[in-house]
């Protein structure tokens, strides 16, 4: 028999697409180029939230493009972040032409963690008033380290933070003992200390107090002058503003899990596309956020793993072992996300998902993992039709006019068809199979159904 369309090979090509979007959690999505900022303009730059690669490049591409800005101001409010996007961020402050001022911004605002070094990099360090700064002693996200490793870490951010106050003048004791003791400082205290160079409330109070100081950046030595600059405010675009509230594990895990049940859905039922098509974007844009958090490889590995057991028992003859295989895998690589191998330097906020929300998504699986066992069970029990059993007397409907032969779909397939007793079908008509021969299906027009209100209607 011939068939022109393979809805289950059509669902298992869908899984593999979106299983194939995992290689987005591992990079950016890029974005353009930022304009050129005017000549002599004080550029105000937002950094909020965790710092991961969407707020480095963010950075990054921003500087560059204010080369020849009278003064960068970064707006800073962060509980830490990811130990490569921070050391992005530090290397294109060192290296940018224009001179950057870090505010410590709004009241109640944080530079905790990697926010600190952040802000020891700066040409110019601010606080607003009722901030903090500090607690950046290095952790192992998930998990303990061996004393050896977190040595080593810790000695690291020691050094970091170390030459990036000495480097800027300001009281590297404390910075060192920021990582090493995990200590903090209020906005004044910081201002006393000589942590940071002063306390400002707003960009205005900031820009009055850095006008006229020289500082050294790499073009060389430069002097603010910032009296009657205009301001431009460069907010980070809308699009990475969307990327960057994806990047929270509980939202990761959840699009993950999502997007798993619906890739599922559509396998065991071939033809919905509704859940398929739904399961494919939140799968994709779980493994984007996931690209932007601290993920460890043996996880993500044992979610593919859970996906493609639970599908392959969509795919192939079995009694549920596949299913309930890849519900403990899924349940696995959720507990173990967030975990990655070694300590992370330096400190990160806690980036571990709800229990409530693993203990929902693994009810979710476990309970879809059930009702596969379940079907398949109940499968081995009952009669199966095959060949022309399996389609004498189903119902479809007419592709093409049958005079008497043309095409005809049954449920999502398409066969040669021809009207049986002669005479012509037209397309749109129902029809029923009465015969089978070679790769042609024989039919008939099918019978009307009768609608609730007892009237005839076509079906």
């Amino acid at each position: 028999m011939s068939r022109v369309t393979r809805p289950r090979r059509r669902a298992l090509a869908l899984a593999l697409v979106a299983l194939g979007g995992v290689g987005l959690s591992l990079r950016a999505v890029p974005t353009a180029a930022a304009a050129p900022a005017p000549r002599g303009a004080v550029v105000v730059l937002e950094v909020e939230g965790v710092i991961n690669p969407i707020t480095a490049r963010y950075l990054e591409r921003e500087l560059r493009a204010a080369g020849d800005a009278a003064l960068v101001v970064v707006r800073l409010d962060t509980p830490g972040g990811l130990d490569t996007a921070m050391r992005d961020m530090i290397q294109a402050i060192l290296g940018a032409p224009a001179p950057v001022a870090v505010h410590v911004a709004p009241p109640g605002a944080r530079a905790a963690s990697a926010g600190m070094f952040v802000t020891l990099a700066g040409h110019v360090a601010a606080m607003a008033p009722e901030t903090a700064i500090g607690a950046a002693h290095p952790v192992a996200l998930g998990g303990a380290a061996d004393d050896v490793a977190m040595s080593k870490v810790v000695n690291d951010a020691a050094a970091m933070a170390r030459a990036l106050a000495e480097a800027r003048g300001r009281d590297a004791g404390w910075a060192e003992q920021a990582v090493r003791e995990s200590l903090s400082l209020t906005a004044g205290e910081a201002a006393a200390r000589g942590v940071v160079d002063l306390v400002a409330r707003d960009l205005d109070e900031l820009l009055d107090a850095v006008h006229g100081r020289v500082v050294e950046t790499a073009a060389g030595a430069r002097r603010i002058q910032v009296v009657r600059a205009e301001v431009v405010e460069r907010p980070m675009p809308l699009v990475e503003r969307a990327l960057q509230r994806l990047a929270h594990p509980d939202l990761a895990f959840l699009l993950l899990t999502l997007g798993a049940l619906g890739l599922l859905a559509e396998l065991f039922n071939p033809g919905a596309l509704v859940p398929g098509v739904a399961g494919a974007i939140a799968l994709l844009v779980g493994f984007v956020a996931l690209g932007n958090l601290p993920v460890g490889g043996a996880g993500l590995l044992l979610l593919g793993l859970g996906l493609l057991l639970i599908a392959g028992e969509a795919l192939t003859p079995g009694v549920g072992v596949l299913a309930v295989g890849g519900g403990v895998a899924f349940v696995l690589g959720a507990l173990l996300l967030y975990r990655p191998l070694g300590p992370v330097s330096p400190a990160l906020p806690d980036l571990r998902p709800s229990p409530w929300l693993v203990g929902l998504g693994a009810g979710g699986v476990g309970a879809f993992t059930l009702l596969v066992v379940r079907a398949a069970l109940r499968s081995r029990h009952e009669p199966v039709a095959t060949g022309v059993e399996a389609l004498l007397g189903r119902r479809g409907v007419a592709t093409t006019d049958l005079a008497p032969h043309g095409t005809v779909r049954i449920d999502l397939e398409a066969w040669l068809g021809e009207a049986a007793g002669g005479g012509t079908i037209y397309a749109g008509e129902d029809v029923v199979v009465v015969a089978v021969e070679g790769v042609t299906v024989k039919v008939q027009r099918a019978p009307a159904r009768v609608a609730l209100g007892g009237g005839p209607r076509s079906g």
